[in-house]
């Protein structure tokens, strides 16, 4: 079932024309419209289902800095910056809070993971210290766990799911920017290598420029114009509580990951694990994710389900003369893993005396959608002028939105980009260079 989320109205009629359109209302498409209509440009934001209604709302909330990959750390800084100016211009408590994430572990090769990146993190001078045994103890308290050793990452936090997404598409409507929900890009609308217009099925709107912040459905929209996109999509479950005691805001233990949200109550996930399914557009792309199934074995469980047929990597509905799966498949919306809920509760109610008793109040599932080297793209698509991707944000998609949202503005508009755009490159995934495996 799909977790709660604010919802919100769709403008009446459709644009006939627009500067920019942006295709997928998630967090990165909400964001990217925002920045473009601060600077002027008319904007149409278009989503297949409704507002946040994917990934945006299904993930922990966490917004971080904390053991992120050095190409990533830029972009955090920047995001990170972006949560608290959003908030004050648009005039919507997002959830955003500088809470801190309290990590702790048993494991040691885990723990000098940790000590190993804080070089990284004097590097780009971010408030992290390492926590003693004792420390670590004190900060998570937890049954049957003698903690090594943990982090606080002091300036790190949160931002609320069900309220982010659509909060700050309503703050980009604010500046003039048309909202359409329910309505499914079909495909681009060219002429001599350009985008001239996107066909939806609601009509086509006539743009230069477009930017596909379509999560787990890019892959399929640019291959339907000749275009590579390697991306892989994995499936993860996770659950919100009832309103429970309060044992901390954002923490992360080898059992459990869990959120406090303004209503008292806590997403809960288990940390590190995910279930990769087979699919044609998996086989497609295999030798390309090769490093990282080898290097994620441990936390990886493969199998085959509804989406070898069904959703963006499956076989069913992209035939040119029928509807799309884009129209078919309005929320992309898999069913929880009822053992990974039984064995989530267990843990935590071992765990965490104080949450014994805590009840579900609602589960979901959701599909991350993941590039090579776990890196975002953010970046014009060569070979067709006027179209730009920000997808592939491999798990870190939320926390890092605003940036990625203000980057991809940068690039549409031909602004100086806000940071280096090298890292987020598509063509480093399709163009033969070695990919090196960024951290989860």
């Amino acid at each position: 079932m799909s977790p709660s989320i604010k919802t919100i109205q769709s403008n009446e009629s459709l644009p006939s024309s627009a500067d920019v359109v942006i295709i997928g209302g998630g967090i990165v498409g909400a964001t990217a419209a925002y920045f473009l209509a601060k600077r002027g440009h008319s904007v149409a934001l278009i989503e297949k289902g409704y507002v946040g209604g994917e990934q945006s709302s299904r993930n922990w909330g966490w917004c971080r800095q904390q053991n992120r990959d050095a190409r990533e750390l830029p972009l955090s800084g920047t995001a990170m910056r972006l949560w608290g100016e959003l908030t004050a211009e648009i005039g919507t408590d997002l959830g955003f809070r500088r809470c801190g994430l309290k990590y702790a572990t048993d494991d040691a090769k885990q723990l000098a993971e940790w000590e190993g990146w804080l070089e990284t993190a004097r590097q780009f001078d971010i408030n992290t210290r390492i926590l003693s045994p004792a420390e670590a103890t004190s900060a998570i308290p937890a049954v049957g766990r003698n903690w090594l050793g943990g982090v606080h990452s002091v300036d790190d936090g949160k931002a609320e799911p069900s309220i982010a997404a659509p909060g700050i598409a309503e703050g980009a409507r604010a500046l003039g920017v048309s909202i359409h929900q329910n309505c499914a890009a079909y495909g681009l609308d060219t002429a001599n290598g350009a985008v001239t217009g996107v066909i939806t099925d609601k009509g086509v709107i006539r743009t230069q420029a477009v930017l596909c912040a379509a999560g787990a459905w890019a892959s399929a929209f640019l291959r339907r114009h000749g275009l590579r996109f390697p991306q892989a999509s994995v499936r993860q479950t996770a659950l919100r509580t009832r309103p429970a005691a309060n044992i901390g805001e954002v923490i992360y233990t080898p059992d459990c990951a869990l959120t406090r949200r303004l209503d008292g109550s806590y997403t809960l996930a288990i940390s590190g694990k995910a279930r990769l399914e087979l699919t044609p557009q998996g086989l497609r792309y295999g030798k390309a994710f090769l490093p990282m199934f080898i290097k994620r074995l441990g936390a990886m469980e493969f199998g085959i389900g509804r989406s070898f047929i069904h959703g963006p990597e499956g076989l069913a509905g992209w035939g040119s003369d029928k509807p799309s799966a884009f129209e078919r498949i309005r929320v992309l919306d898999p069913a929880p893993r009822s053992e990974a809920i039984v064995e989530v509760l267990k843990r935590v109610r071992k765990r965490f005396p104080a949450l014994a008793n805590v009840e579900v109040a609602e589960s979901w599932g959701g599909y991350v959608d993941c590039t090579p080297d776990a890196v975002p793209v953010i970046s014009a698509v060569d070979g067709m002028s006027g179209f730009f991707l920000a997808a592939g944000c491999s798990g870190h998609g939320f926390g890092l939105g605003p940036g990625i949202g203000h980057l991809a503005a940068d690039l549409v508009a031909n602004d100086t980009p806000c940071v280096d755009p090298k890292p987020y490159r598509l063509s480093r995934l399709i163009d033969g260079s070695k990919v090196e495996v960024g951290a989860l």
